[in-house]
């Protein structure tokens, strides 16, 4: 199962290329040009995910504790990283205003859930703001026809919850960092495979507990989300690795 926010997916097809020469400085040329473009389409892809990061951190923060940084702590970091990594103030304020529920525009976006089940039993909840609802419904069903998605309830199958990324540390004792978090409201508590810790929190109170853990710890929060979080007793098993991959790619 896997709770979903999914404002826009692109594909692209490749065409293939036919080498028609032999010449060993062609062909080492040719090599060279394809190992520069593969380079760049690495660096750009690395980019386009930093800044689709950074957009969907100032919405959730934006959403979570308001627009106005002086008071919401967690917004005001997240600005300062984003112009230290270059962000756009233009991109900055309209992250900023989508979680408010306010377009580049000044319009106000429209909140749209979808609820659909893919193969294998797969289930997941796209969340989405639009100011085009038609032509975002048009986007999405290509999407799941694509990936053989049906739209049916599945929410009954998920409990929405807020999610918060700490910093990992070595420095922070188990224990204590159990016992805070159960002490700030915490719901779960576990560990990403970054070794970032993983803290699960009722929506209402991600920021208030996100708050407490950081003054309680010291240590920085990486990230904070609204998630679709399954239930234990609904989870089921991804048959293959290229099925694994083909979710990868409809979550991205």
């Amino acid at each position: 199962m896997t709770g979903l926010r999914l404002p826009y997916s692109c594909f692209c097809a490749r065409g293939t290329l036919r080498k028609i020469s032999t010449s060993t400085s062609l062909l080492s040329g040719h090599n060279r040009w394809s190992k520069i473009k593969h380079d760049k389409a690495k660096v750009d892809g690395a980019k386009t995910r930093q800044r689709s990061n950074i957009a969907k951190e100032l919405t959730s923060a934006s959403k979570a504790s308001g627009a106005d940084p002086t008071s919401n702590a967690r917004l005001a970091v997240l600005i300062a990283s984003a112009k230290k990594a270059g962000f756009p103030k233009a991109s900055i304020d309209t992250a900023i205003a989508r979680g408010q529920g306010i377009s580049s525009s000044g319009a106000p976006l429209e909140n749209v859930t979808l609820e659909v089940m893919l193969p294998h039993a797969v289930a997941a909840v796209i969340e989405c703001q639009t100011d085009s609802k038609a032509r975002l419904l048009q986007d999405l069903r290509e999407i799941f026809k694509y990936y053989g998605a049906n739209t049916t309830p599945t929410t009954y199958l998920f409990e929405k919850k807020g999610r918060i990324v700490l910093e990992s540390s070595t420095e922070v004792d188990e224990e204590e960092l159990l016992e805070q978090a159960i002490g700030a409201g915490a719901l779960d508590i576990n560990q990403d495979n970054d070794g970032g810790i993983v803290v699960l929190t009722e929506p209402s109170q991600i920021t208030a507990v996100g708050e407490a853990l950081t003054r309680a710890l010291g240590l920085k929060i990486e990230r904070t989300e609204f998630i679709w979080d399954p239930k234990d007793d609904t989870k089921v098993d991804i048959p293959t690795p290229e099925y694994a991959e083909k979710l990868t790619r409809f979550t991205s």
